[in-house]
């Protein structure tokens, strides 16, 4: 997999007291995962911490959340050519779910173009994707997501809308053309999953998640003058798709 300086991307000041924003020019964008969150239905999350109760829910979820922070460490050495390694025996379980995602999952790739990389949408949302490459002859926007267990397609809304927003945001800033996401999942038991969409299904997730950012600001409290502007620019935007349809 060989680098490309097609596009020239920027760090971007991260805050994550409170709510994740970031600081584009002076003005704080919510991040992309931010939105998604405000706006997600806690239904299924409420009845499953019911379940198996707060303290093992909140464990359940921070074992998660530092397993994927490893697996996402040991992909991202391993694209840009570096030295990581993870000791413990989380560490361990990591790394091995993410060579198989390097084995399988980054095999289609020819190219690179920016890992780890902050993507912003000006006036709008901002984030930081996994992945901009060429899979298949096509720019990509991939993701890597680690989960207990396999996933089925309705469960995760909330992944495709991400690449969504990514795309949208790569393409307006660096004037590229995103044809593809690919949401890589992988548990660890080692079944990999791969879930790729093109197309007007990507410009069908691009018009959802505009929706949920429009959900988003309209429950913003106390709106300050930065976030009415961003409110009236996703409300041109999302105008401007329901126009196209």
């Amino acid at each position: 997999m060989k680098k490309s300086d097609r596009y020239n991307y920027v760090r971007v000041p991260r805050s994550d007291e409170g709510e994740r924003t970031y600081d584009v020019k002076g003005i704080h964008l919510p991040s992309v995962t931010t939105i998604l969150s405000r706006t997600k239905d806690q239904g299924f999350i409420r009845r499953w911490k019911a379940k198996v109760g707060e303290s093992q829910a909140e464990a359940i979820k921070n074992l998660a959340s530092k397993r994927g922070t490893s697996m996402h460490k040991f992909i991202e050495a391993f694209i840009l050519g570096r030295g990581y390694e993870d000791l413990t025996s989380l560490g361990q379980q990591a790394k091995v779910m993410a060579n198989k995602v390097i084995e399988k999952g980054l095999t289609p790739i020819d190219e690179y173009y920016g890992s780890e990389v902050t993507l912003f949408y000006p006036g709008l949302y901002a984030g930081t994707t996994d992945l901009v490459c060429v899979h298949n002859d096509m720019d990509t926007i991939v993701d890597f997501k680690q989960a207990n267990q396999p996933k089925r397609k309705e469960w995760i809304d909330d992944y495709y809308m991400q690449i969504a927003a990514y795309a949208m945001a790569h393409d307006y800033v660096h004037g590229s053309n995103i044809r593809q996401g690919v949401i890589m999942v992988c548990t660890p038991d080692l079944y990999l999953q791969e879930f790729r969409f093109q197309g007007v299904e990507l410009r069908q997730w691009k018009h959802k998640f505009l929706k949920r950012l429009d959900e988003y600001y309209k429950i913003v409290r106390d709106p300050t003058i930065n976030e009415l502007v961003q409110i009236k620019n996703n409300k041109e935007l999302l105008r401007q798709f329901e126009e196209d349809k």
